[in-house]
């Protein structure tokens, strides 16, 4: 049968056109995969924000309301304080030999005044080496200060202090012979003053040190567990006033 009018090249595509509809369809698809993909990033750090941030905490003894920062794996709030359960590999270092950075430890923080006085009862099982339970200051994940009760590399029950700016130092102190000791976090100005106590009766300094913050800072309670499984914190007789401390060797 023959069809005078026909005209093949209007039925079939040519190479090249055949080339620059596949090429068209290919970047149509990958515009659509990297819209999918943003998207699913978006909904990501959506879900992550809301999972760290939550809804606002009330603890008896400080007025401001607290949030998480990391989330525990578990948590509890009783009359007297609230335990704070870390989970395997939590920490909040960044080592001097730039070796080992972290911050992923559960930290439960509020917003502090510009001068404060913080001071907390602090007790876990030493279970694991580098356990511990802390007062923590933060500006960013840079700047820091974490006052630490802490299982150390011979197992004793160790106050350790480790101040950041950028990079972590490791101040190892006294050796505490219970499972629980008492600390207290001083801010006057631009000096942050550090202290024990057995008993809530007796001070003794730690350390004594500028810390000058360039942003707002937070300021809470931090539970770690680096090498074990899980650490659970009990955080008691909270204590926080809005003052300037006048003498800082007695704390008062």
């Amino acid at each position: 049968m023959h069809f005078p009018h026909s005209n093949p090249r209007k039925v079939f595509l040519s190479k090249d056109a055949m080339l620059q509809q596949v090429t068209q369809l290919e970047g149509e698809c990958c515009l659509f995969f990297i819209k999918g993909l943003t998207l699913i990033m978006l909904l990501f750090l959506s879900f992550t924000a809301i999972a760290q941030v939550g809804p606002p905490i009330r603890v008896e003894g400080i007025s401001q309301p607290l949030r998480w920062e990391n989330n525990p794996v578990a948590y509890s709030f009783g009359k007297n304080g609230f335990t704070i359960v870390a989970g395997p590999k939590t920490d909040m270092f960044r080592d001097p030999n730039v070796t080992y950075n972290t911050d992923n430890a559960p930290k439960l923080l509020f917003t502090p005044d510009a001068d404060f006085v913080l001071s907390v009862g602090i007790q876990h099982a030493f279970a694991n080496k580098w356990d511990g339970g802390a007062i923590v200051l933060k500006q960013d994940s840079a700047n820091w200060v974490k006052f630490c009760f802490e299982k150390d590399y011979t197992g004793a029950r160790r106050v350790v202090s480790v101040v950041t700016r950028d990079i972590s130092d490791d101040c190892n102190s006294v050796e505490i012979p219970s499972d629980k000791v008492y600390f207290k976090m001083a801010r006057a100005g631009k000096v942050i003053t550090l202290y024990y106590s057995l008993d809530q009766s007796k001070w003794i300094l730690v350390r004594h040190f500028q810390f000058n913050a360039t942003k707002p800072l937070l300021l809470g309670f931090l539970a770690q567990s680096p090498t074990g499984n899980e650490c659970s914190v009990v955080f008691s007789d909270i204590r926080y006033q809005a003052r300037t401390i006048k003498d800082p060797y007695l704390g008062e």
